[in-house]
Order: C-alpha cells, then sequence, then structure tokens
C-alpha cells in the first residue's frame, strides 16, 4: 500500500470514528437535506449538513497510471455518512476485487450481504450484526468509477440511513451542489495577514511547544475515541489563528482540540527574511487507554 494511499484510508477512519450516540432525525430534519455530487463524478447524494471533502491521487503499479480517491463525510445526530469515490481507469478493477480490498478484515460472520441494483448500476450492500458496530454499506461499480456509501452508527430502520441510501443518483451530470467548487480556506488572517502555503515559503514554522488536549467528561462518559483534525494558521506574530475543523469529534472532543491548538507555542515561517503566517495541519489523539 503506497504512503498516500495509506492517508487516504486513515482519513476515513478517523472520520468513522468521529460518530457518538446517535437519535433519530425527525422529517423536519430530512427536509433540510441538500443533494450533493462532485464534478467529474458520476453520482448525487442527500446529506443533512455540507460534507468535508479529501482527494488523494494515487500511482497504480499495476497499470502503471493515475487514480483520483476522493471521499465525502458528514455527520449528524452521531451519525457519519461517507461516500468513497474511486476513479477506475482501464483495464478496469472489477467490483468484486474492489469489495475485497475495501472489506479486508471483515469477519464474514459479523455481516450479511445482498445484490442491489440502482438505475442500471450493480452493487452489493453489506449490513453489520455486531450491535456495538451499526454499519450498512453499499458498493457500486458505473462505467469509470467504484463507489462506496456507508452509514456507520445506526441500524438499517432509522430515518437518516433511508434517507441517505434512497437519495443515491447515478449519471453522467447528476444535479447537486458541487462540494468541489465550494470556496476553499481564507487566503488571509483576521488581521490581515496573507496566508502562504508551506511551499511558498523559505524556512516553514517551528513547532517548540505542543500541548496535549483535555478530555471532556461527556465523551468519556460515551466512550467517545478518535482524532480531531485541524487546519490552522501559524501567524507571523507566534499566534495560532483561523482554526477550522476538517474532521470532529462530538461532546466537546473538537472543542479540546481547538483550546490545546491555540496553546501551541512555534517559531513563525519565514519568506524573503520577514515572518509570516501559514497553513498547518494538527491532528489531536483520543483515547480512554
Amino acid at each position: 500500500m503506497t504512503k498516500a494511499k495509506l492517508t487516504l484510508v486513515i482519513w476515513l477512519l478517523v472520520v468513522v470514528a468521529s460518530t457518538g450516540a446517535a437519535q433519530t432525525p425527525n422529517a423536519a430534519d430530512a427536509a433540510h437535506w441538500k443533494r450533493y455530487t462532485l464534478k467529474g463524478e458520476e453520482f448525487s447524494v442527500t446529506l443533512p449538513e455540507p460534507p468535508r471533502l479529501r482527494t488523494n491521487e494515487v500511482l497504480v503499479e499495476r497499470i502503471k497510471k493515475r487514480r483520483v480517491d476522493r471521499v465525502l463525510a458528514a455527520s449528524a445526530d452521531g451519525v457519519l455518512y461517507s461516500i468513497y469515490a474511486r476513479e477506475n481507469p482501464k483495464p478496469r478493477q472489477s467490483l468484486v476485487d474492489f469489495i475485497a480490498e475495501q472489506t479486508l478484515g471483515y469477519k464474514p460472520e459479523l455481516f450479511v450481504g445482498r445484490p442491489l441494483e440502482l438505475n442500471g448500476v450493480s452493487g452489493t450492500e453489506y449490513k453489520s450484526l455486531d450491535p456495538s458496530r451499526p454499519t450498512i454499506e453499499q458498493f457500486f461499480a458505473t462505467d469509470e468509477h467504484l463507489y462506496r456509501f456507508m452509514v456507520y452508527g445506526v441500524s438499517g430502520d432509522h430515518a437518516g440511513a433511508k434517507q441517505f441510501f434512497s437519495s443515491i443518483v447515478f449519471g453522467k451530470q447528476p444535479a447537486g451542489i458541487d462540494v468541489s467548487a465550494v470556496p476553499g480556506l481564507p487566503s488571509q488572517t483576521d488581521a490581515g495577514e496573507e496566508i502562504y502555503s508551506t511551499k511558498e515559503v523559505d524556512l516553514k514554522a517551528r513547532i517548540t511547544k505542543f500541548f496535549p488536549p483535555e478530555y471532556s467528561e461527556e465523551a468519556r462518559k460515551h466512550h467517545v475515541t478518535g482524532v480531531v483534525i485541524l487546519k490552522v494558521v501559524l501567524s507571523a506574530t507566534g499566534e495560532v489563528a483561523n482554526v477550522q475543523v476538517i474532521s470532529g469529534l462530538p461532546y466537546g472532543l473538537s472543542d479540546k482540540a481547538i483550546e490545546a491548538a491555540k496553546k501551541t507555542k512555534f517559531v513563525p515561517a519565514m519568506k524573503n527574511g520577514k515572518y509570516v503566517a501559514t497553513w498547518m495541519q494538527m491532528e489531536f489523539n483520543f483515547n480512554l487507554y
């Protein structure tokens, strides 16, 4: 497994770990769901909130070609909704091989499967029989992509799960909000400083002191573990600013991570002999061991 692919898989697992105890959404919640898609993809689906997007480019050794893997993830009321989209250049990877790869390590006795067909696209559904890790997954192969749609945290009777899976549409130009067109991170801090990427600076910022986050009592009570991923600005003045939550955890853990991030001590990046602001990704691990 390449480093790039490993990073993508870890990110998906981090998002899965970010769910807590689930609640059943009411009819009003479903009415506020919106339809989302991605430019160049062959699907659209409704989600309860604007999804986070992770894109990764991978060199496939067996065919000596690059492919793009993308993950969309949204959560509401402790339930995770995610879509893993993979480009499938010729010679195509079969749906059977894709499923075998994605479910590697699953215990067969803990999952039940059934064939699916949606909009003329063949697929397979798997449901977890383990009540401690309720999961529903649907895998599909379109003309140019492989897809994995997943709901984690509830059973198939949950209103949100029904809404999510019933809304999946396949086609060459599906309608929906293009997540890839949503504006990205700001180019300036609130104080007006220009924010540079690490590739644009002459000397990268250097962390001198890192503070571990505290555990919230509510998260401890619900046995929530996982990783909070933040995108922060290390300003030219030595302060952490413009904190963005890329992947969060419930019951106050995201807030605890933000509090810890803002305490970070560092030497700012330099460009043309001056201190400048740069973006940095920070990851905070929460476990009960």
